[in-house]
């Protein structure tokens, strides 16, 4: 039996998985680490505990699974994107690591707006300039910490730094370095137009492989430390969403997922390269070489609910304790004796501003038609509408640039949801359906794996063996079109407010 290896560096803590070649997971294992705030609006990590954990981890299910280590043919990478990881001449992490969530850099975005031009950036790099992306960080390193910029010799995202610890490898690949804003991701390769005009010099870059290309193999000092054999390959791996999509089998022209965390995602595959020339939606270079994949985003998703849980709910959360039960179980449970519309009862889920489709850190959360009939429970489903309005808002941008979504999975805590799923098929008049396999991203890269490793033929081909539909919610077509006409009422809300948001920001 052939064994596989999928690895997911999150934010809060590196899970790793080990597969067997029918994608069934034999072993796991997770270590939690720190995320530090120096000061507001900052975060980083130590790259060096991301390391520690993929080596405890691999070490834990190799001796757990009692597998020979000749038989674990690959290893896939997953992780956090956008993270800035700077090594000097002799390899050692320069600073720490300045993480996707970080929000330093709104000088740097300007200057690389300035630099390179609005229009011609989304061109290029298919987004505007955005706190988040790796470019705006590295300026930010050199504007503010020119002797650290001065030792730096190489430049890796988190995932790819774990690469380096297990191969000595430079490498990275196209769906993680499409969120560095350096990328030209039509062409999925360095740019070195934007290159040249932010002066930052190629050859701190790695080179760029697709996502199931092998990159390098385990080396003799990684090997000893985890019991891996120096056969073992890397593959170039992904980042989180798009590991993620090939782990839920959204790999093919028409198939998207809606994710439900504390941010909201929604993203769908395309064969052909799509570019929203306003920078609403993200295009990056997707796993599947040669495709793309196109990704809305709202913030305050899962959040919202989250939200209200923790400030307004506190009655089923008591109760929930009591009879040992989920909150959100109790939750979803009144949400479902709730008429359609909430009684007439909408919510912006503006709590931390929003990126899709409106990039406006300015707006914030509203209750609107807000009456003395409302109860909580209709206030809880007035959140969920208001997250799938919002995620409705997503598809119906993918939509207009021609990308199709017939059939459309849900993930995330959110996903588990049967009353959320149902309001997400009939918002999106599709089938909205769930995955019988629940390690997303891990499975995603193990795949990647399989075909680096020649176990799979193809990623699309292995999905279509190994990813197994679970439940399925179909449109209701009455509760399709009230949706239809509450979703204009609420996106009129939004133009009626922008001016009152930033009116907001100077009282």
């Amino acid at each position: 039996m052939n064994y596989l290896i999928g690895i997911d560096i999150g934010t809060s803590a590196t899970k790793t998985v080990l597969f067997d070649e029918n994608c069934q997971v034999i072993a796991s294992a997770a270590q939690e680490y720190d995320l530090y705030q120096p000061q507001n609006g900052w975060a980083e990590q130590n790259p060096a505990d991301w390391a520690d954990a993929v080596e405890s981890t691999i070490k834990t299910v190799v001796e757990k699974a009692g597998v020979a280590k000749e038989d674990i043919k690959g290893i896939g990478l997953s992780g956090q994107m956008h993270g800035l990881v700077m090594l000097d001449a002799d390899n050692s992490i320069i600073r720490p690591s300045i993480i996707w969530c970080d929000q330093r850099t709104a000088k740097e975005c300007a200057e690389i707006t300035e630099k390179v031009g609005a229009k011609r950036l989304i061109e290029i790099t298919a987004n505007p300039a955005l706190t988040g992306f790796t470019a705006s960080k590295i300026l930010w390193v050199r504007n503010n910490e020119p002797e650290n910029y001065k030792k730096c010799r190489h430049i890796l995202l988190p995932k790819d730094y774990i690469r380096f610890c297990m191969t000595g490898d430079y490498a990275t690949e196209v769906s993680d370095a499409s969120g560095m804003q350096l990328l030209d991701v039509p062409k999925r390769n360095w740019s070195k137009e934007v290159l040249e005009k932010l002066d930052i010099d190629m050859a701190l870059l790695p080179k760029v492989y697709e996502s199931p290309e092998v990159t390098g193999t385990i080396s003799e000092a990684f090997a000893q430390k985890t019991g891996l054999s120096t056969k073992t390959v890397v593959v170039g791996g992904a980042g989180d969403n798009a590991a993620a999509a090939v782990g839920t089998g959204i790999v093919v022209e028409g198939k998207a997922f809606t994710t439900i965390g504390t941010s909201g995602v929604v993203f769908a595959h395309t064969d052909n390269v799509k570019i929203d020339p306003k920078g609403r939606v993200h295009t990056f270079c997707c796993a599947v070489p040669g495709c793309w994949h196109v990704m809305g985003v709202t913030q305050a998703a899962g959040l919202s609910l989250k939200w209200f849980r923790d400030t307004l709910a506190e009655d089923y959360k008591q109760q929930a304790q009591k009879d040992n039960i989920d909150a959100y179980d109790l939750m979803n449970k009144a949400v479902e004796k709730v008429p359609l519309g909430s009684r007439k009862l909408l919510y912006l889920p503006y709590l931390m501003g929003e990126r899709t489709p409106h990039l406006d850190p300015d707006c914030r959360g509203v209750f609107f038609g807000l009456s003395a009939i409302h109860t909580k429970a209709d206030m809880i489903r007035a959140v969920m509408e208001g997250v799938s309005y919002s995620l409705k808002d997503c598809n119906s941008i993918l939509q207009e640039m021609g990308v199709k979504v017939n059939e459309m999975m849900a993930c995330g805590g959110g996903g588990k949801s049967p009353v959320w799923r149902q309001m997400l098929a009939d918002m999106y008049g599709c089938a909205v359906k769930t995955i019988a396999a629940q390690e997303g991203p891990a499975l995603g890269v193990a795949i990647l794996a399989g075909v680096g490793a020649g176990i799979f033929n193809s990623v699309p081909e292995a999905c279509e063996r190994f990813i197994q539909t679970d439940k399925i919610c179909q449109t209701n077509t009455e509760n399709h079109a009230y949706y239809e006409k509450g979703h204009k009422l609420y996106k009129k809300l939004y133009i009626q407010l922008k001016e009152c948001y930033q009116d907001l920001t100077q009282l």
